[in-house]
């Protein structure tokens, strides 16, 4: 692939990952929450009782389920197709410009007869 090729493939994923990005930031609504329920992370009865049935591993479980499933919803998921598409990018670079052995190998160096 010629580097002009890998440029262009490099911007359109760059535009399309950021556009969407930009567009679920703009279009996102704020999160609703019940005003009679409320989140139960936030309270210390609810954090203890996680504490006294699974110990301290439930809660920093309990927190870490609570942040992943937050990536997923409103302007959070606008950061996090953001961040995804710089990793996708950045991958497709390493793996465009860093040919495979068989790239550089002569043309018949396979053949079990010059050995």
């Amino acid at each position: 692939m010629t580097r002009r090729k890998t440029n262009q493939i490099t911007l359109g994923l760059l535009v399309v990952g950021l556009g969407a990005a930009l567009a679920l930031y703009l279009t996102a609504t704020p999160e609703v929450v019940d005003p009679l329920l409320g989140d139960p992370m936030t309270t210390k009865k609810y954090l203890r009782e996680l504490r006294v049935i699974g110990g301290q591993g439930n809660v920093l479980a309990a927190e870490f389920q609570d942040w992943f499933a937050g990536l997923w919803h409103g302007r959070a998921l606008a950061g996090t197709v953001a961040v995804l598409t710089a990793v996708a990018t950045l991958a497709f670079r390493f793996v465009a410009t860093h040919p495979g052995p068989e790239v550089n190998e002569p043309a018949g160096s396979d053949d079990p007869s010059k050995k």
